[in-house]
Order: C-alpha cells, then structure tokens, then sequence
C-alpha cells in the first residue's frame, strides 16, 4: 500500500512538472452594467483602471460616441466618460503621463494629467486598430485586425511591423521581447523577425495577452475564454464562458497582485479575478 501510494504521489509530482502548476480564478468583484460595449481595461500600476468605451452597435463605426472612462482598481469611483470625442476605441497603452488609444485608423493620445486628448496620430492605410503596447523607450506597437498586421510608431512616424498575420490581436512589448497573439495562437517575435510560437488552440479570437509571472501569460478570447500559458507552453483553460456568450475581451492586469480585469463588451461590465 506505502509503494502504491508513492507511485501516485511521483506520478502526480511528473504530471505538474511536464504540464504546469494548476491556477483558478478568484473572482474579487464586478462593476455594474454602467460601461459602454467595454473592449479594453488597461491599470495604471497604482490606482487607477482606465476601460475603452466603444459605445454603440456597430464595433467599427466611426461615429464619435467612443470614449474613456475610469475607476479605482478596487472597482469604485467610476466615471464612465472621462475622455470623450473616440470612435471606436480599443487597446489601450501609458507611457509618460499620456494614455495612447487604438482607435479605428488612429492612435488618440490622451494627456492623463488634463484629462483630455492631447493628439491624434494617424496611421497611414489602418483599417481596424486593436490592441496597443508601449515600449519603455516610448514606440507604439498597434495591430490592425482589419487589414491583419502590427504597426510599429516612433516619433508619430508608422511603419509596418509584422504582415502577412491571420488574425492579428494582442501585442505586448514587455522589455525588449515582443509578444503578439494571432488566429488562436501566441508568439514572439525574434530579432531576425522570425517568429517562435509559444501555444496554440486557444479558439474563439485570442485577443488579450498580459504577463503574470516569469514568462508565464494570460491569454483572453474575445467568444469568452479566458488561459493561463506557461512558458513551456502548455496551456490551462481558466474560464469558459462561451456558451452563455459572456465576452472577455481585451484584459488588463495588476502584475504584482496578480489580479486580472476582464471588460465584458455586449454585457457592460468589467470583473476582476485573482489568479491563484
């Protein structure tokens, strides 16, 4: 009986070596349904969440209701439209007291202190930005899941970045490594521009990455799923809320508490979740 009982203890000890320790979700809280087709939540590294409000039926209309808002990374405090005057905005990014906003063929550059825009960038040829990352040296990294490619924006200047992508989504640039999702599938991008895909399968429109730990990741799926992907690349399925159709869009995070905040578009309402 001790040597039965041993072997599954060693088995069970080989299982979450080769296959990653398994996490749950917490969930902390969830606002009401006081946001505007919420695509993105982006935390500011103190105390403050900033959600993109698409605001209206059509994702990529281009009718001047998208807006900001903002609230307390405990869920409180909401404002629903802090920075008005957006179309249809999604991710989101912060670099040097200024919020930049993937907005259809634009990048909208907020002034956090004024709370107000600052700028628009455009982006020539866009047709449907998504998601934004900001390097620490202030490059823009946006994805246009209309025309399935990254832009790369220095200095207010675009060039393309990444091409030839089949469902391009989620960026992050976390130092100096670039990570980007694509039709399911999470890779990083090498030095030489070849690139090194990470884990795959994660249907239903991979759409926010962000770094919990190590070179661990959590992955959202816009149909509503939500992954943890460790860096051997094995993959856990933390949520699944596709068959009563509760989006997770594009997630943020507050790395050092490792809670997670996930924007639930058609629904209105943004959750927190701590990852255990």
């Amino acid at each position: 009986m001790k040597k039965i009982a041993f072997l599954f203890v060693l088995s069970v000890f080989f299982l979450k070596a080769s296959y990653g320790q398994q996490h749950e979700l917490v969930k902390l809280w969830q606002t009401d349904s006081v946001f505007k087709v919420p695509e993105s939540v982006l935390f500011d590294g103190n105390n403050t969440l900033y959600v993109s409000n698409i605001d209206g039926t059509d994702p990529w209309g281009k009718d001047g209701k998208g807006s900001i808002g903002k609230m307390n990374a405990n869920g409180k405090n909401i404002v629903v439209e802090w920075v008005t005057g957006l179309n249809a905005p999604k991710g989101m990014g912060l670099y040097d007291g200024k919020l930049y906003v993937a907005d259809l063929s634009e990048v909208v550059v907020i002034d956090i202190a004024a709370g107000k825009i600052d700028k628009k960038i455009p982006i020539p040829n866009a047709a449907g930005l998504n998601d934004i990352s900001v390097g620490n040296d202030g490059v823009v990294y946006v994805s246009d899941s209309k025309n399935n490619q990254v832009y790369r924006v220095k200095d207010g200047v675009a060039e393309v970045y990444i091409s030839n992508m089949k469902g391009a989504n989620g960026v992050l640039m976390r130092g100096k490594d670039f990570y980007f999702l694509d039709a399911g599938g999470i890779y990083k991008l090498n030095s030489d521009k070849t690139q090194t895909k990470i884990a795959d399968g994660m249907e239903g429109g991979t759409d926010g990455i962000e770094n919990i730990q190590g070179n661990d990741f959590i992955v959202s799926c816009w149909a509503g799923a939500l992954w943890y992907v460790s860096a051997n690349g094995s993959k856990q399925l933390l949520k699944d809320t596709r068959a009563e159709k509760g989006n997770t869009a594009d997630i943020g995070i507050d790395p050092k508490k490792k809670i997670i905040f996930v924007p639930t578009f058609w629904r209105n309402s943004v959750i927190a979740y701590e990852v255990k």
